[in-house]
């Protein structure tokens, strides 16, 4: 009980750091200031050794927010214009394979660590897929977790400021279905969407308070049904709650563990957005979509943080989001099956499991 009392207060002092760091971003007029200004506060003071707590269930919280934002762009227009586009979907998924194959080499080839911790560490998934089947095959599930937790947090905050520098934003606007808050109508409709993200969890998905959200309330909006538009209150706290569980993972250790394994993450992580840039402006000229949406759709981030920027730059909501929902999907149903083929022709070896972290040809300190 007084553990729980400790958290519990932990975590109000976090959320009082999320808001100033919001309010501080918003006056400093910096892109996603509910997201990006808790997250650096809070890795900050992280990093410090100050005590930041955000529990489990206030990202989940935070995720089914987002969720349920992106689902009521899925109007019946959007959807019928996506039909068309399979195979440019298709094409994101075999670019984001390329893109986690080239790192996942960099990292075996200059980080020098074993080829499960490398392949589920390169691997353009979620960071909590990849951990566990990291764990699955004797991988290092700390640094894969520590080098997705990276990936994610250069991309949520090169993309957005260098839109912003380049004043990028509204050129392929999307409209949510509901225009107004119907405050009645949004009781049902966060009790149906909070049942979709319980059922995914329940089927084991990762992501589950992001996608079922999200698959729910598209559904309704497809369909006509969608029953009110969420509040801006409500979305700015989703954002805050997800920057402050990505801020606290940035403890004083964290660049101690593995600094060699992080040094090529991030390195990698910046080239990856280069060229996946390229082929997002490609892929949009071939497509006919915008230029900056596909730059988003194709970028090696996250689900709820790309889709988010493309929600508050106006570009190409639904766009985004089934592109990285499709890749995080096959990513997930694929990528173990994957390891294990190629583990079999290479003749890879499993890590050690009881060591901390172990690198290819060299001895254990």
């Amino acid at each position: 009980m007084a553990a729980t009392r400790v958290s519990f207060v932990s975590f109000l002092k976090t959320l009082v750091l999320g808001l100033a760091g919001a309010a501080l971003f918003v006056w400093l007029g910096t892109p996603l200031p509910w997201l990006l200004g808790p997250l650096f506060l809070c890795a900050g003071l992280s990093m410090a050794g100050g005590k930041v707590h955000c529990p489990a269930v206030a990202r989940d919280a935070g995720q089914w927010v987002i969720g349920t934002a992106l689902g009521l762009y899925f109007t019946p227009d959007a959807v019928a214009r996506l039909a068309t586009h399979g195979w440019s979907i298709l094409l994101g998924i075999g670019w984001a394979y390329a893109i986690g194959f080239s790192m996942s080499w960099a990292l075996m080839r200059w980080a020098r660590v074993d080829p499960p911790t490398a392949f589920f560490a390169g691997a353009v998934g979620g960071a909590s897929d990849m951990a566990v089947n990291a764990e699955h095959h004797r991988g290092d599930v700390a640094s894969v977790a520590a080098a997705h937790s990276l990936r994610v947090i250069l991309v949520v905050t090169v993309i957005p400021f260098t839109y912003q520098w380049l004043d990028l934003h509204g050129r392929d606007l999307s409209v949510q279905a509901a225009a107004s808050v119907h405050y009645p109508g949004l009781l049902w409709f966060s009790a149906v969407t909070f049942a979709g993200a319980w059922l995914m969890r329940r089927w084991g998905a990762a992501n589950g308070w992001v996608i079922g959200p999200l698959l729910v309330a598209a559904a309704l909006t497809a369909t006509g049904h969608a029953p009110s538009q969420l509040p801006g209150w409500l979305i700015a706290i989703g954002q805050m709650l997800i920057g402050l569980s990505l801020g606290i993972r940035f403890t004083p250790a964290f660049f101690q563990r593995a600094p060699r394994l992080l040094a090529v993450m991030g390195i990698g992580t910046v080239i990856a957005m280069v060229l996946s840039a390229g082929f997002g402006l490609l892929l949009a000229r071939i497509t006919g979509f915008a230029p900056e949406t596909m730059v988003l759709a194709t970028s090696p981030g996250g689900i709820a943080e790309m889709a988010l920027t493309a929600k508050l730059l106006q570009l190409g909501v639904p766009v985004v989001t089934v592109f990285q929902v499709t890749r995080m999907v096959t990513m997930v149903l694929t990528v173990g099956v994957i390891y294990r083929w190629l583990a079999r022709r290479n003749g890879w070896q499993a890590a050690d499991s009881s060591a901390p972290h172990r690198l290819v040809g060299t001895r254990s300190e």
